[in-house]
């Protein structure tokens, strides 16, 4: 297997999630994207997961991902400043059932 995947966590300003949701409804897939998703994870916070066909895929949606963040952005609460309003994370999928 050598698909990869992304992970980025939000937390959402108060009274701003159904705008944050508004918008993120407005994106589609990029080349190479499976399947992604987000989860309402706590108050405020949610994870958007995304699967791809390879590294390579992901690297190249990565400026896409960005403009999609810069959409919603005034949405987002700070994480902390070394972060930023995002705690992103990728890697290669290891491991998956159903």
């Amino acid at each position: 297997m050598s698909a990869y995947s992304n992970i980025v966590r939000f937390i959402v300003k108060e009274g701003c999630e159904e705008n944050f949701l508004e918008v993120f409804k407005t994106f589609s897939n990029e080349e190479g994207e499976i399947y992604s998703m987000l989860v309402h994870t706590n108050d405020r916070e949610y994870i958007a997961v995304g699967t791809w066909e390879s590294e390579d895929s992901l690297v190249n949606a990565r400026p896409a991902m960005i403009s999609n963040l810069d959409k919603m952005r005034e949405f987002l609460e700070e994480i902390s400043p070394e972060l930023g309003v995002t705690d992103p994370r990728s890697g290669k999928i290891l491991l998956e059932w159903n």
